[in-house]
């Protein structure tokens, strides 16, 4: 969605980004962002040549990622606390003394508070970090809302979510949703989020005009990555202790089916079409794939320990990391045949694919 103003911190870029103009044509639209943990970058890959073409650096243990809905930027959150002494990036347009108040006017924190974390605010033309921004508690997953307005990280030592405005690059809100909230989602129309949370079985849907927990909803077991169909009618949740992907119907918040994977199911996706759901099995080094319609279930072998998964919105070709080796596997959605094999500098987390 185009915004009718620039956002404040972003105007000193402006002339680098329309310098840039012609690149980012040329690469927009067929990259993948990985972030690749303690290798300590984001692997950016194009997904026509099937290479890594160039890495975000200067990033510390980056888990979660999130393109912003014009693929400018991306959002990644580092899995690593930070000392809250440790100094933060300052708003172009905020005076020394307004980001010290801004920050606790430079108290020292109690002991219980010596670490925050960080989302990391990377151009994608240029692969630099514009900026830092702090939040509370290390980052497991990220989502950057349909609107564009807000970075939402899951904080699992945290026992919720921040929400951070990418306007003013401020904590706006944070939510406590339930032990070891994991994954994040967003109903299509953006008035709601969905976290689960793997510490008690639940998933969570947030209303985010007023940042409060509207309902909580069981699916058991210990839930994880999950999949919204197109419809926004199903949400597709992971069990990590059971072996299987739960059918969690929305608008009952009750538990409409589940699908059998296999040991240690990691990531889930939809087609584009939402019709055929794809599971990793880290345990049985497979890849499942299931038609919904009739619950028929496919799958192949994929070694070791396949991880991360992703779908591309235009072709339906799976992405998929493993977790024990550095790299990340091109998968056909018809054939389950592996079409390219891409070395990674570490272990590929939460993929991030450009727009449509």
């Amino acid at each position: 969605m185009k915004r009718k103003s620039i956002r404040p911190w972003l105007n000193s870029m402006v002339a680098g980004v329309m310098m840039g103009a012609s690149i980012a044509a040329m690469a927009a639209g067929n990259r993948a962002f990985v972030p690749m943990g303690s290798a300590d970058a984001v692997g950016v890959i194009d997904l026509e040549s099937y290479q890594m073409t160039s890495t975000m650096t200067d990033t510390i243990n980056t888990h979660g990622s999130a393109l912003t809905p014009d693929g400018k930027y991306l959002v990644a959150g580092s899995l690593t606390p930070r000392d809250i002494e440790e100094s933060v990036s300052r708003p172009e347009d905020m005076t020394e003394d307004e980001h010290a108040a801004h920050h606790g006017g430079g108290r020292k924190a109690p002991a219980d508070e010596q670490s925050t974390g960080l989302l990391y605010v990377v151009d994608t033309t240029t692969h630099s970090i514009v900026r830092k921004l702090e939040v509370p508690g290390p980052v497991h997953h990220v989502l950057v809302t349909a609107n564009g307005r807000y970075a939402v990280s899951t904080h699992p030592m945290g026992g919720g979510i921040s929400i951070v405005s990418l306007d003013s690059g401020q904590l706006v809100a944070t939510v406590a949703t339930g032990p070891a909230p994991n994954y994040v989602t967003e109903i299509e129309d953006g008035q709601s989020l969905l976290v689960s949370n793997t510490g008690n079985g639940t998933v969570s849907e947030i209303d985010t005009q007023n940042w409060f927990v509207e309902r909580n909803m069981r699916v058991g077991g210990s839930p994880g990555h999950m999949a919204l169909s197109p419809d926004n009618e199903r949400l597709y949740v992971n069990d990590d202790s059971a072996g299987r992907v739960v059918a969690l119907d929305l608008p009952t918040g009750s538990v409409a089916g589940e699908h059998d994977v296999g040991e240690a199911p990691h990531g889930v996706g939809l087609s584009p079409d939402g019709r055929t759901l794809y599971a990793t099995s880290q345990g049985d080094d497979r890849l499942v794939r299931i038609t919904l319609e009739d619950g028929t279930r496919q799958s192949i072998d994929l070694a070791p320990a396949p991880y991360h998964l992703a779908v591309a919105p235009v072709d339906g070709r799976l992405l998929v990391t493993s977790r024990e080796e550095s790299k990340l596997w091109v998968i056909d959605p018809i054939s389950l045949d592996v079409l390219h094999t891409i070395p990674l500098d570490g272990i590929g987390h939460q993929i991030s694919l450009d727009p449509r």
